[in-house]
């Protein structure tokens, strides 16, 4: 599978150790990011490097591919397709070094940030926050659909998933930017039904 392949429609994001969650979104998705946040500062590349084996498991299962977040050493002892880094992560030419085979994506949040992760040879980005988001303690400033659009623009033809306070509602006109995928967490992973949910953020079929 290529990046374009995996990077369109619905972006899932596994956010805990709960296999029968990384199943049901795998169902509605072509790609699974493993994103563990640390509790207390430190990087718990243990549990990180657990729930990635159990999440190579159930893609391998369902033909999707596999992406950790921040840890270039975890993903390539995982054996996942790729990893995405932050702001303040390795820099995509170091990550590049260090595991050539990867997939890199990189959280962006404005129009800078695109140009310089496109020039340093990103494979796909993350743009956001599209909405307001209550997700982060110190969110990035919101840059709505018009920033997305000019996301998608500059990223000349890299795949781009949006994310930050989507919601079914607003689906249609966050996918008519042009993006190719879209991600929300918590609005999926905390759902009553998260592959309902997940399959309500897919790309809408518009009429004919």
């Amino acid at each position: 599978m290529s990046v374009r392949d995996a990077i369109t429609g619905f972006y899932a994001v596994l956010d805990r150790d709960d296999e029968a969650l990384a199943h049901a979104l795998v169902g509605e998705s072509r790609v699974l990011q493993i994103r563990i946040k640390p509790r207390d500062g430190l990087a718990h590349a243990d549990e990180l490097y657990r729930v990635a084996r159990m999440a190579r498991r159930v893609c391998n299962a369902a033909g999707a591919a596999l992406i950790v977040n921040d840890r270039v050493d975890v993903a390539h002892a995982a054996d996942a397709d790729g990893v995405h880094l932050g702001q303040t992560d390795l820099p995509v030419d170091e990550a590049r070094r260090l595991a050539p085979d990867l997939w890199i994506g990189v959280s962006t949040h404005n129009l800078d940030q695109v140009r310089a992760a496109c020039a340093a040879g990103a494979d796909y980005l993350g743009f956001g926050p599209v909405f307001a988001t209550s997700t982060k303690q110190n969110p990035d400033p919101v840059q709505g659909l018009d920033g997305l659009r000019t996301a998608v623009a500059a990223a000349g033809g890299r795949p781009v998933v949006a994310i930050g306070g989507i919601t079914a509602a607003q689906i249609g006109d966050v996918y008519r930017t042009g993006v190719h995928a879209v991600c929300a967490i918590s609005a999926v992973n905390d759902a009553r039904d998260p592959r309902d949910m997940a399959c309500r953020l897919a790309r809408p079929v518009e009429p004919t």
